[in-house]
């Protein structure tokens, strides 16, 4: 099962970084998860840079596609070239975004009126092409996921596994990272989250 994490130059550590690290968690060699980009490295908005595992083609045919948020996401989506480069289809893959990536949904067309979870700096931006923000880290509506806040990525990756491999693998990846002494309130809370949005 592929999933890829969509990068771009800029690109925040905590949503690319968190959110491959929980999925890569599930102790299932059919999990394939890989951050692409239509670089060959990129530099994070603190300056750590990477080599890309994938190119973005990858994800025109990954089971679980990914927007992470960046600084340059306001480029990126006046960018059309770049943006053709993508070829995505909400009825065959889970398509999620968090933050400013969630920008990268709406100018793909990918939300199609849906309400949405985002940052605040994103919100007021959303709101101006006429979509709904709603007040809370994460939210789903059938294959479209979107989070707000750069902790948001746990639900994101929980979502995710939810969705792929069932709750008991999802509740597996957040027992693993959650806090010494904190693990079943963390687990308990992040399933609260998702939940109501895990397609049945």
């Amino acid at each position: 099962m592929d999933v890829a994490i969509i990068t771009f130059e800029g690109f925040n550590e905590i949503d690319t970084f968190l959110t491959f690290n929980i999925l890569n968690r599930v102790n299932d060699s059919k999990f394939n998860v890989k951050i692409t980009s239509p670089s060959k490295t990129i530099t994070s908005m603190n300056g750590v840079s990477i080599e890309v595992q994938r190119d973005i083609s990858f994800a025109n045919n990954a089971d679980v596609v990914l927007f992470g948020s960046g600084t340059h996401t306001r480029e990126v989506i006046k960018d059309k070239a770049l943006l053709s480069q993508l070829n995505l289809n909400a009825d065959k893959q889970l398509i999620a975004g968090q933050c400013s990536g969630v920008l990268i949904m709406a100018e793909l067309g990918l939300l199609n009126g849906v309400a949405v979870s985002t940052d605040l700096s994103s919100k007021h931006r959303l709101e101006e092409i006429g979509g709904e923000v709603l007040n809370q880290p994460f939210t789903a509506t059938g294959n479209i996921a979107t989070a707000g806040g750069c902790l948001a990525s746990q639900y994101m990756a929980a979502w995710i596994i939810a969705n792929t491999l069932g709750i008991p693998a999802a509740k597996y990846a957040i027992e693993r990272v959650a806090p010494t002494g904190e693990k079943d309130k963390t687990v308990g809370h992040c399933l609260c989250v998702i939940e109501p949005f895990i397609n049945a």
